[in-house]
């Protein structure tokens, strides 16, 4: 329970929210939400020893303690088992509840109470510098962690099929494509269809130090060396490739944190279905992303799609005449016939 008494007494004492924040570990907003109800209900330090920490909340947050009682209540076994897959988060299952709430007639909790209900503290992520970018300035590509599996209906076989993420870095907005692999000809075909699904291109590439984007043995951590073909694809699409360095992905932080959402809502949200080919897979990976993209920020006005149309996309640079075709570069040796 929220330590009520605590952050009145140290309010009084003159101690900022930060400092009140490390003392009691709560939140700065909750600091601010005890201080702003408080001033209205007229309470101030010190106050009588019968305001204990369940009074102060019953009288300064009543909702808190009678809403609850009458939702329902989320299946703690199976959320714990679920957050244990990869790619499954609090927000997936969340929408998931929803779902049989619905169907069963039952009121749900709000995001914000599930989460709480679930877990009390969430993990801190580390601090880092926040890298302002341009619009239209660079796109960031990677593979997806988990494949998807597509099943072949005479002999139930599974095949992986991977999944390749291409993100503005401004809007946020994504390309999602899965390939039957990770090598060389589908790294060059799935840059092809993002460049087209955008409609554009940016001056700057930045890929994961992947075999299919750079020469693992010309390159080092800090000068990778590009793979031919691709170094082709960027002089077709007149785009500059910075690779991330080895084990590096602040880099390029925007697909990895993007990499982690398509997971989610496209891989993690179909680990339950049934595929046959990939074609299928990607028309179904191509409504779920539609739908990604169309979402609402939760922190901003809009959604991807709108910062990409209205602020990004004006400042892509127009497609070539043709589309880039790959050329197979081999080494090859001569034999003592003269032949190769």
């Amino acid at each position: 329970m929220t330590k009520y008494r605590e952050i009145l007494r140290l309010s009084a004492l003159g101690l900022t929210l930060r400092e009140i924040a490390a003392s009691l570990h709560v939140s700065q907003h909750t600091i601010i939400d005890v201080r702003r109800r408080a001033k209205e209900l007229s309470l101030s330090w010190p106050l009588d020893d019968s305001y204990t920490d369940a009074e102060l909340q019953r009288v300064m947050f009543p909702k808190v303690t009678s809403s609850v009682s009458t939702k329902r209540m989320p299946d703690y076994d199976y959320i714990r088992k679920e957050l244990l897959r990869n790619g499954v988060n609090k927000k997936l299952l969340w929408t998931e509840y929803l779902v049989d709430c619905k169907a069963a007639g039952d009121d749900p909790l709000m995001y914000s109470q599930f989460c709480y209900h679930i877990q009390q503290n969430e993990q801190k992520r580390n601090a880092t510098m926040h890298l302002p970018r341009k619009p239209g300035e660079q796109i960031e590509v990677d593979w997806a962690g988990d494949p998807a599996e597509i099943i072949d209906p005479y002999t139930g076989e599974t095949t992986k099929a991977w999944i390749f993420v291409g993100v503005m870095t401004y809007s946020q907005y994504a390309f999602v494509e899965a390939f039957i692999n990770e090598k060389e000809r589908a790294w060059i075909t799935a840059h092809v269809h993002m460049y087209e699904f955008f409609g554009g291109v940016t001056p700057i590439l930045v890929p994961d130090n992947a075999p299919t984007a750079t020469n693992r043995k010309q390159s080092d951590k800090y000068e990778p060396v590009l793979i031919q073909s691709y170094q082709e694809l960027a002089q077709h699409y007149n785009t500059a490739i910075i690779p991330a360095r080895v084990r590096t992905p602040k880099d390029k932080p925007n697909a990895e944190g993007n990499v982690g959402h398509v997971s989610t809502w496209i891989t993690a949200a179909l680990r339950n279905e049934q595929f046959f080919s990939l074609a299928e897979l990607n028309q179904e990976i191509r409504r779920k992303l539609k739908k990604y993209n169309e979402a609402n920020f939760e922190k901003k006005e809009g959604s991807r799609l709108s910062l990409f149309l209205e602020e990004e996309k004006p400042f892509l640079a127009a497609l070539p005449a043709t589309r880039f075709e790959l050329a197979e570069h081999r080494t090859a040796t001569v034999q003592f016939n003269y032949h190769i």
